[in-house]
């Protein structure tokens, strides 16, 4: 009797912890490697997430070989997200428009619907539909979201324009702590920020010329993995 009170205890506590991490995800926390972005405005803490193993693998690959140090916000958008990683940004003079670079391969996407476009989230940019149908990442460029808030009836304005559907939560956290709806399951969401937003607010407010790219040059010094 007392083996399967035993049982019954240890089946139970795996249980929550099992509900505990499914929560967890849900909510925006994800559970995986922590990597700490270095800019020339301050720090950002980034938490990536597992259930997009091929962008987390392929983002700590980078970060460890350098990829990164050096590059530019190339562009910038307020209430809208900030975008770095062109490798052309590194030695870019100032006025060059910038985005088109790469490391000459791409990632197949990894859409999860728990997964989604709010603020703070950690996301790949990708080449349009045009040219990319099956909405495969830039290997290198990301963009982290600032957002705004979206009350129900402008969400609903969102959804029928661009033919999306939203859970509750989702409605949730666009109405109280905001994101970019109308990105939701066309980009790789793969990780949230959870220090130093401030930082990504004072980014997002540079001022910028006629194509987004910051008048004064704001630089990633360098990403660390933080196992």
């Amino acid at each position: 009797m007392k083996k399967i009170s035993f049982l019954a205890i240890f089946l139970l506590m795996a249980f929550v912890s099992m509900s505990q991490v499914i929560v967890n995800k849900v909510d925006g926390t994800p559970s995986g490697t922590k990597v700490m972005i270095e800019t020339s405005m301050g720090n950002i803490m980034v938490q990536l997430y597992d259930q997009t193993p091929i962008h987390r693998d392929n983002f700590i690959k980078l970060a460890k070989e350098g990829i990164y140090d050096g590059l530019l916000f190339h562009r910038v958008i307020e209430k809208f997200m900030i975008q770095a990683g062109d490798p052309k940004s590194r030695d870019a003079e100032p006025g060059v428009v910038l985005g088109e670079g790469s490391l000459g391969y791409t990632l197949p996407a990894e859409f999860n619907k728990e997964l989604f476009h709010r603020r703070g989230a950690l996301c790949a940019a990708r080449q349009g539909d045009a040219v990319n149908p099956k909405k495969e990442s830039s290997a290198s460029q990301f963009y982290i979201v600032q957002g705004e808030i979206f009350d129900e009836e402008r969400l609903e304005m969102i959804g029928k324009r661009f033919h999306k559907k939203y859970t509750g939560e989702q409605r949730e956290v666009y109405a109280t702590e905001g994101g970019t709806p109308h990105l939701d399951g066309d980009y790789t969401v793969f990780g949230q920020v959870i220090e130093g937003m401030e930082v990504v607010d004072k980014i997002a407010s540079s001022p910028c010329d006629k194509n987004n790219r910051p008048k004064e040059d704001v630089r990633i010094i360098s990403i660390k993995v933080i196992e």
